[in-house]
């Protein structure tokens, strides 16, 4: 059959096609199964051994308050003085008290209405032409007048924002003309030393942490320098809510960590020296993969500290033994493999 005559008739190219499909892909699952499957591989090294609980959490002082408003105004003076040290007591803002005061002055006039009726009601009774009666309600009138002005005086005193501590104002908030109420925070006044962290740990991880534990610590700010705390609080009672509980971690004097930091938080719970590590991706359903030339033998292992990145061998593998690093799904044992990359324990 001439060339020709093949390509007229689409029978046949259909079904030599389908054979050259078939073909090409026997030659391809032969190379592969040949080449075997592709895999990363780690050697059995000693090392630190550390079970980590994870918390999240930012830096706040040890000391320091929120100033919020205790009744909703308009702000006409603020301080300006954020950064700035203020004492206890100093004033920060004001609020509008222009109708407060005007309540004010209208009993103030009202105790000199009542006085002068005190006064002329003595008179009265000092000639017997007035009862004792008469005298009693003009003096229960100013006493309960003066009683208003002492309860309106006071209330003036909440249009003033006080520091309630020595301290530097971390931060200020609200403008003049703005309208505020107590669920605005418009300062927060602490001391710079020292600090801490306060973070949320999970409740299933809370009954592994202690006080004095060491924290490792990690922040955006500062990627590649070493941070640390140390736990000296745990609050009692959790969120049922969040189902955390507030951990806090004391800071060095020397921390460069700045308030308001947002940082991630490695609580060391457990911690041994020397011990056999392979990656914790390495272990699966208790079974480690060994490379032993171009296969893989699946092998019991017993592990110890399991940690997000490195777990602890207890026994089944050896030192310098190696293994997959990454055990790929369906890997069967005696499975050939091809090492694709090798990656150092550390």
């Amino acid at each position: 059959m001439g060339y020709a005559e093949w390509i007229a008739q689409p029978q046949v190219r259909r079904t030599a096609l389908v054979a050259a499909v078939a073909l090409a892909a026997v030659g391809l699952a032969y190379w592969y199964a040949g080449r075997g499957t592709p895999v990363t591989v780690a050697a059995v090294t000693r090392g630190t051994a550390a079970e980590i609980v994870y918390a999240t959490g930012a830096v706040e002082p040890v000391r320091w308050s929120k100033v919020t408003p205790l009744i909703k105004g308009r702000i006409v003076e603020r301080c300006r003085c954020e950064g700035k040290d203020v004492k206890k007591g100093d004033v920060l803002a004001r609020l509008d008290d222009k109708e407060a005061q005007a309540t004010l002055n209208e009993l103030k006039a009202r105790e000199g209405f009542a006085r002068r009726e005190v006064e002329r009601q003595t008179e009265l009774i000092a000639r017997n032409v007035t009862t004792t009666q008469a005298h009693e309600r003009a003096l229960s009138e100013l006493r309960s007048i003066q009683a208003l002005i002492t309860a309106q005086t006071e209330r003036l005193e909440n249009y003033k924002l006080v520091a309630p501590m020595d301290g530097v104002v971390l931060r200020e908030d609200g403008e003049v003309g703005e309208i505020v109420d107590s669920l605005n925070v418009l300062y927060r006044i602490g001391l710079p030393r020292p600090l801490q962290v306060v973070a949320e740990v999970n409740e299933e991880d809370i009954p592994r942490v202690r006080l004095g534990m060491k924290v490792l610590l990690r922040t955006d700010a500062f990627p590649n320098q070493p941070l640390s705390g140390t736990v000296n609080e745990i609050t009692p009672a959790g969120d049922p809510i969040a189902k955390t509980y507030r951990v806090k971690m004391a800071l060095p004097d020397d921390t460069p960590l700045r308030v308001g930091m947002s940082v991630e938080a490695n609580i060391i719970a457990r911690e041994k020296d020397n011990v056999l590590l392979v990656p914790t991706t390495a272990i699966s359903d208790g079974h480690a993969f060994v490379v032993d030339g171009w296969r893989a033998y699946r092998r019991k292992v017993e592990v110890g500290i399991r940690g997000t990145r490195m777990t602890e061998i207890v026994s089944g593998l050896q030192p310098g033994e190696i293994v997959v690093g990454a055990v790929p799904a369906g890997l069967a044992d005696r499975a050939r493999v091809s090492v694709t990359a090798t990656v150092g324990a550390k």
